[in-house]
């Protein structure tokens, strides 16, 4: 007799399944608390001191030898970023790797063959490793035990830094902020994602096209054995109908035991079908973005392991919410953050914070070329579902792109301007760069940002959005670019003019590449005519 019990939409459960299922996140969790009890005397990024402070820890070059000799290592993994934003990676044995490596670099890249690197004429290039990104990937099993290290890129023979490299360009904007006269920045992206059961899709048929989702959360899937989220219902639900808490646990293990990336909490969001965040605690500018290529590292490989499928493509569901990447950032001197005025009464923020915020509010549509990269960004910045579509600026008001958060009053180390515009598409070192050079642009032209919009922005009618001076964001990836080339001189001395270039050049052929494609719901719409 089959023990497969049916579902209303025709789907086979059975029991065995579900026990092994959770056998499996049980293993999993196991493992992340084995791993932890042993590798815990590696003191990754940060430790915790006797105050119970977070204390930042760097590793030398020898320390980093040292470690992968005495923990037994296998193999390094030799980290980089593309420019659209994608992790690209080679594995050298343990026994190839030398302190020499980190000042003369690895000669192992076709910077040809990396997208917006080089041509083929000019494709010798060089890895040079950071020994303070040093990190364990916590899923590799002991016969494969592996580092990872994140990279510069280095151009070959002789020729210095690769200009149009995205780390160069976060290493540029951290040098211009202390240029200023601040002597850093603390960045906190709230990251979100989607974990799906499954997703496919038929791009490249000129007869066919299409995608489907599967996931046990969706709100069009009630399989008898889940919990369906409704529309725009799924924040903060507990077990069982959140159902990916599990799931987020191991990352947050994963990315503090293997990687030293601290998490301050995580949740489900608002959407169904499995939206999920994972905070993670402030950093400056660089780490942050190393930070956020290796959350998505992690995010990704964890739900591949659990036979899930993860990403943070922004709009990959109509009728419910997008996710974004919120930035939160502010400037410091010293100790002190120059964001803060406890004197102000509207929301204890300092003058300078405010030229910030009209520097990134005068450069917004301009921005969203870099924030908002993709076609699908755009799916996301439209009324209705929390993302933001229009420039204004307030406290607490979730409807401006540029929000002051202020759950707490009188707390210094709490002040930051928190930017709603980005998605997590983007490349977050050129993301947070641009971000940088916009707000500097502000301060040094004593960019005034207007009044703030206290109001429900969604819900104004357009005389009223005139009244307040209320901009509004692009509405697609080719009014973007064509913002960000009227408006890029902001970004000068940080990004090179051949970086933007290349950037525009791949973001107008996806945008070609998409709008020369019918579209499904134009059959819907036309097929009749």
């Amino acid at each position: 007799m089959s023990n497969c019990r049916r579902s209303p939409d025709g789907r086979c459960t059975t029991d065995v399944q579900s026990m092994a299922w959770q056998r499996y996140v049980l293993i999993v969790i196991l493992r992340v608390i084995l791993y932890t009890l042993r590798e815990q005397a590696l003191e990754l990024t940060y430790r915790i001191n006797e105050k119970g402070e977070f204390v930042r820890r760097t590793f030398t070059p020898a320390e980093v030898l040292g470690l992968l000799r005495k923990d037994r290592f296998k193999f390094v993994d030799l980290q980089f970023t593309d420019v659209p934003g994608r992790f690209k990676h080679v594995s050298l044995p343990t026994e190839m790797m030398n302190e020499e490596m980190f000042s003369e670099g690895v000669a192992k890249l076709d910077g040809s063959s990396v997208k917006g690197f080089v041509e083929i004429q000019e494709s010798d290039m060089l890895l040079v490793p950071d020994s303070t990104t040093f990190g364990v990937i916590p899923w590799m099993g002991d016969e494969v035990k592996t580092a990872r290290l994140i990279c510069d890129v280095r151009a070959g023979y002789g020729r210095g830094r690769f200009s149009r490299d995205p780390r160069y360009v976060a290493q540029t904007a951290e040098q211009k902020i202390r240029e200023a006269g601040f002597t850093d920045s603390l960045w906190g992206p709230e990251v979100e994602f989607f974990v799906f059961d499954s997703a496919t899709w038929e791009a490249n048929d000129p007869f066919a096209s299409g995608f489907r989702i599967t996931s046990k959360e969706s709100a069009n899937e009630a399989r008898g054995t889940n919990f369906p989220i409704r529309f725009k219902d799924g924040y903060y639900p507990a077990q069982p109908v959140d159902t990916l808490s599990d799931y987020r646990s191991v990352c947050v293990n994963y990315l503090r035991d293997g990687f030293g990336v601290l998490s301050n909490a995580h949740h489900h969001e608002v959407a169904t079908a499995g939206q999920c965040e994972i905070d993670v605690y402030r950093d400056e500018l660089v780490t942050m973005a190393d930070s956020t290529m290796t959350y998505k590292f992690v995010t990704k490989n964890v739900a591949t392991r659990m036979g899930l499928i993860a990403t943070t493509m922004p709009k990959p569901i109509f009728g419910d919410n997008a996710v974004g990447m919120h930035v939160h950032s502010s400037l410091w001197k010293g100790e002190r953050n120059a964001f803060f005025d406890p004197a102000d009464p509207y929301a204890e923020l300092s003058q300078a914070a405010r030229y910030y915020i009209g520097g990134i509010m005068s450069h917004s549509r301009a921005l969203t070329a870099i924030v908002d990269p993709t076609t699908n960004s755009y799916h996301r910045l439209v009324p209705g579902y929390e993302a933001p579509v229009y420039i204004a600026w307030s406290k607490m008001n979730r409807s401006a792109n540029v929000r002051i958060p202020a759950y707490e009053k009188g707390s210094e180390g709490a002040k930051r301007v928190e930017f709603r515009t980005p998605d997590p598409s983007c490349n977050p070192y050129l993301a947070f760069a641009a971000i940088t050079a916009a707000g500097l642009d502000g301060i040094r032209k004593k960019t005034d940002p207007g009044d703030p919009v206290d109001e429900d922005i969604y819900k104004l009618t357009p005389e009223r959005r005139r009244d307040l001076n209320v901009g509004e964001l692009p509405g697609s990836l080719k009014e973007a670019v064509e913002c960000l080339q009227g408006d890029s001189t902001f970004l000068d001395g940080i990004f090179p003019k051949d970086l933007l270039e290349v950037m525009v050049e791949l973001e107008m052929e996806a945008y070609r590449s998409v709008a020369a494609r019918p579209h499904p719901y134009e059959f819907y719409l036309y097929f009749d005519l």
